[in-house]
């Protein structure tokens, strides 16, 4: 498919996926009915998905016209075993999204209905290597919530519509090799969800291109890895980059990764199955990874990306265990209660293989900050684990306006020094945020393999000099700024700034107006 056609394609999907979330959310904060309209794209995509491989083996066994759909349940029990040992679940023919789909208007029961399908999704795992994988992944997907309807019937209404929206998203035939619009389709659903929600839904959703950043760092030169992993993995967006950039076969080992919020640990095991990471290729935990880490016996990784959550409380000292922990006992000091930041960046180098790379976001505070943080940086300096400090631009997430920064860390190092990378610049301004655009990645790519000195740009520091300088990573203070001198007309900027103003005020009557008039379609 040429890309012109591809891209407009995704465009119209994403134009109707907008439209369904719109249409069907009503009275349901549009945060909390993700879950609804993610966990029914799920239910689809694993109906299309077993569908299509019992068909495909069955028509090379020849039966050209087997159609398993069609396929009466007491007959389709035959291959169930064998099913779930491979796809990690079964569903009976009558069960299968389209099914249910079509006999849905005229179910007085259909919440009842989909609660017992989805509990023999999950139980047709119950015993097998996958079920801790199907386990509660319907649990969001709450069919009696009275934030679908105040009775039943109108609970029913509203399902039948989401059955329906679903349904009718373009999203081609897994004969056709179209799985890449699934998860196109829940990464859209989950950006515009973050962008809508602000901080409460953006705090672990990444932007894409900055997952596809991260994840680039971690391969430069190399065409696979043994397995990747993320030790708070949110949504699960940055481990699935890496089937982008080298090719899911090529992450040899699997996906690794944990998650404290149980909501988002649930999106991120549908996240693997819509992009088409069977079970027994992704390991996700629950839990808190700096207390009770779930990969011990997995460990080390070659290549380890991260947006941890910036600056929350940890137990820390609190937990005197915690100082003899192998993660964190190497510097000697843990990180302070308040700022966990670092206690992550620790954990991540413990785990890291020695010939890993990990690239991790950060609040730019651990850079500068002094106490046990500066110790911490201490320790990563003088043992040479610091790879490159990279200075992202503001804007980038959603939720908060910050310039973030990535450390990157590496145990095999060529040289004692750090590269230090101001890419402050690297954007372009697309909507309400900035945007890494490909030649933005590309050029902070070349910079981290090229390793040496740009006016403006990069700087290659030894670690005796940053020593001396306090064990500040700060940028600013190894890569000079250039500087641009402006002449303000200050009438002018005071004209652009009233013309703002009142376009602002002309843009909040619109927006009112429409989310008015869609509260009253649905309400």
């Amino acid at each position: 498919m040429p890309p012109t056609t591809k891209e407009a394609q995704r465009a119209e999907l994403h134009k109707t996926i907008w439209r369904i979330a719109n249409d069907l959310r009503g009275s349901v904060d549009g945060w909390d009915f993700k879950s609804y309209v993610l966990g029914m794209l799920f239910y689809r995509f694993i109906s299309e998905n077993l569908t299509a491989y019992i068909n495909v083996g069955e028509r090379e066994a020849g039966h050209p016209d087997f159609d398993y759909s069609k396929l009466a349940d007491k007959d389709a029990e035959f291959g169930r075993a064998d099913t779930v040992s491979e796809k990690g679940f079964y569903i009976l023919p009558s069960e299968l999204f389209q099914n249910v789909r079509k006999r849905a208007s005229d179910d007085e029961n259909l919440n009842e209905t989909l609660a017992g399908i989805f509990a023999d999704i999950e139980g047709s795992a119950k015993g097998t290597d996958s079920e801790d994988d199907l386990k509660g992944l319907f649990h969001d997907l709450d069919v009696n919530s009275p934030k679908l309807g105040s009775t039943v019937a109108k609970r029913n209404q509203k399902l039948v519509k989401l059955l329906d929206a679903i349904g009718d998203l373009p999203l081609g035939n897994f004969e056709d090799n179209s799985i890449d619009l699934f998860g196109d389709a829940y990464e859209y659903l989950m950006q515009m969800y973050a962008s809508q929600a602000g901080k409460s839904g953006g705090e672990y959703y990444t932007p894409q291109e900055v997952s596809e950043l991260l994840a680039r760092i971690t391969v430069v030169g190399k065409t696979s890895v043994n397995k990747v992993y993320d030790p708070a993995v949110g949504s699960g967006s940055l481990l699935l980059k890496f089937a982008k950039v080298l090719g899911k076969e090529n992450v040899r080992q699997g996906f690794y990764g944990q998650e404290i919020n149980l909501t988002t640990y649930n999106l991120a095991r549908i996240n693997m199955f819509l992009h088409d990471v069977n079970y027994e290729q992704f390991n996700l935990a629950h839990g808190d990874t700096l207390i009770d880490p779930a990969h011990w016996d997995d460990e080390p990784f070659e290549a380890i990306v991260s947006n941890p959550p910036y600056s929350i409380s940890w137990e820390g000292d609190a937990n005197p265990l915690l100082i003899n922990d192998p993660r964190f006992a190497p510097a000697g000091v843990l990180a302070p209660k308040s700022k966990a930041d670092l206690a992550f960046t620790m954990h991540i180098l413990s785990w890291l293989a020695v010939n890993g790379t990990a690239a991790i976001v950060e609040f730019p505070g651990v850079l500068y900050r002094g106490g046990a943080e500066k110790k911490i940086r201490q320790y990563l300096i003088d043992n040479n684990y610091v790879d490159a400090v990279i200075q992202l631009p503001p804007d980038l997430f959603f939720g908060t306006g910050i310039a973030t920064c990535i450390i990157v860390l590496k145990k095999s190092k060529a040289d004692n020094s750090v590269l230090f990378i101001d890419a402050s610049t690297e954007f372009s301004r697309v909507g309400t945020k900035n945007k890494l655009q490909a030649v933005n990645q590309a050029k902070i790519l070349d910079s981290l393999v090229a390793r040496s000195a740009v006016a403006h740009f990069s700087a290659l520091i030894p670690n005796e000099q940053i020593a001396q300088n306090d064990y500040n990573l700060g940028i600013s203070s190894y890569v000079e700024q250039s500087v641009v001198e402006d002449n303000l007309d200050i009438a002018q900027l005071n004209a652009r700034i009233a013309d703002i103003v009142e376009r602002q005020a002309e843009l909040r009557t619109i927006v009112d107006r429409t989310v008015a008039d869609i509260e009253g379609m649905v309400g």
